[in-house]
């Protein structure tokens, strides 16, 4: 049956139907496909049991009187194992109380037969609308995470024209990314770049840190896993794959991939399908994907450590983003944005905040840890500036006295290129990493409780380059109290500076 509608493949639904007809059986096997989707055919409701403990269901279309079992008792089941299949009850004796009681175990909708395939399609394409929402929801909340990080790719160097030239031919294709570039140097924001001008942008961006993925949860993590696949599943899963349908999947730190898992995700570059962990059916999902690392995956390759073929599927087109080292024209504009997002204010606000010698300090130094030191930087000169501007004794030690930490490049980084070293280097003083006194003026007399337990607290903050849930663990506080307790320091600090 021919229809206006087409089915985008991110949008097409696994369709399980049940009905003891046989021409109605024989009918949806031919039309739902027509439609643009997957369709599971069960003439019983013994048999569209065993097919919902075997995979898992966008739709499922129920006959509610069957000889072996209804569709009522195939809904309760249904919903017991896969909460988010939408459920629609279809009958030739529609009643009042069969209708309220499929309504209450979950169904979506309800057909009275006959039934025109129109209908049916109809109710589909509400399936699907509901599928976007949900997927919208995703990718709100993936913004809303994102909202600590640069947010904007910043700077105009010469150093960054061929990434910004790369975003903008690479953005609106569907071509993959591999992002490569030093530890901090912005890579996540760049893959959020290309999302977000892609036009996937409406769909889920879903960024993974493969490094910390749980070495025993890896597979379950990405590719999900069904309900009794290992002990404690005790309910089907959704991986980040099947999360990310229809939208842009990151994966951070590709290096620290399994080898196993490599295969598997080799298997959906070359197939666009996944299998969960238990189940036996594999799933169509409609992802880009982007992946970035800091290693140096050809030698990775050479030792056996990442898979050749895989490493050609991914790295379909590259984009390098040099050090904060070599693109130091950014620095004040990089710097004036992260105060902005440290003081939660725009930066026409702050802007003026960064004085020139503190700007000159900082364009001297090297920048080992990139934009994200930069970022902790700022952070750091806003709580002990108190909001006044900031001077070079605002800055953390390390940035204030460079000489204190020569630039040694890691072994095998991708892009790093080792500094010379001095023939000594210099030993930092024991006040390393602590707030600066000048940055700390106390109160009129001694020093109180208070002040020596912010004084505490910062040297933890300072210690665990300015991680904020980091600094709180450490600390057995809260992050809330964390907060607090900052704020507290920065309020008080402002009015000791107004007397």
């Amino acid at each position: 049956m021919a229809t206006a509608h087409t089915t985008q493949p991110h949008n097409r639904l696994r369709v399980l139907f049940v009905d003891d007809e046989r021409s109605l059986q024989e009918f949806m096997r031919t039309e739902l496909p027509g439609l643009g989707h997957e369709v599971t055919v069960c003439p019983n409701g013994t048999t569209a049991l065993q097919a919902i403990s075997q995979q898992t269901f966008d739709a499922a279309i129920l006959d509610i009187r069957m000889p072996d079992m209804t569709g009522i008792d195939v809904l309760q089941r249904l919903k017991q194992v896969s909460p988010d299949t939408e459920a629609v009850m279809m009958t030739g004796y529609a009643s009042e109380d069969s209708m309220v009681q499929a309504m209450r175990l979950g169904a979506c909708d309800y057909l009275r037969k006959p039934c025109k395939m129109s209908e049916i399609e109809a109710v589909l394409i509400r399936v699907q609308e509901k599928k976007k929402l949900k997927n919208r929801a995703a990718a709100l909340e993936s913004r809303v995470q994102a909202a600590e990080g640069t947010g904007a790719v910043i700077g105009s160097s010469p150093a960054m024209q061929p990434v910004l030239q790369a975003i903008a031919q690479f953005a609106p294709t569907d071509a993959r990314v591999l992002i490569t570039g030093e530890t901090g140097t912005g890579k996540e924001v760049v893959a959020r770049t290309l999302f977000e001008h892609s036009q996937r942008a409406d769909m889920p961006f879903v960024p993974v840190n493969c490094g910390a993925l749980s070495s025993t949860l890896v597979e379950s993590q990405l590719f999900g896993h069904k309900k009794g696949a290992f002990t404690g599943a005790d309910r089907d899963h959704k991986g980040f794959f099947e999360v990310a349908n229809g939208g842009t999947l990151f994966l951070d730190e590709l290096g620290e991939l399994d080898m196993n898992v490599q295969v598997k995700l080799l298997r959906f570059l070359e197939a666009g399908e996944i299998q969960r962990l238990g189940d036996n059916q594999p799933i169509h999902v409609d992802v880009r994907v982007i992946c970035a690392t800091n290693r140096d995956l050809k030698q990775m390759v050479a030792e056996r450590q990442f898979r050749e073929d895989l490493l050609y599927r991914l790295n379909m087109f590259q984009i390098h983003l040099p050090p904060l080292r070599d693109r130091k024209p950014d620095i004040p504009d990089l710097a004036r944005h992260l105060l902005a997002r440290a003081a939660k204010r725009p930066v026409e606000m702050v802007a003026n905040l960064l004085t020139a010698e503190a700007l000159q300090v900082m364009m001297a130094y090297h920048w080992q840890g990139n934009v994200r030191e930069l970022k902790n930087a700022m952070e750091y000169a806003w709580i002990v500036s108190g909001g006044r501007p900031i001077e070079p004794a605002h800055l953390p030690h390390d940035v204030r006295s460079p000489q204190a930490q020569a630039p040694v490049a890691p072994a095998g980084m991708v892009g790093m290129r080792p500094e010379p070293m001095p023939a000594t280097i210099p030993m930092p003083p024991p006040a390393a990493g602590y707030p600066p006194a000048t940055a700390m003026p106390p109160a009129p007399g001694t020093k109180t409780l208070s002040d020596v337990e912010m004084e505490y607290i910062l040297s933890i903050y300072a210690k665990n380059n300015y991680n904020k849930q980091v600094t709180a663990t450490e600390l057995g506080i809260s992050l809330k109290t964390l907060y607090n307790k900052l704020h507290k320091y920065e309020e008080e600090l402002r009015l000791r500076q107004a007397g």
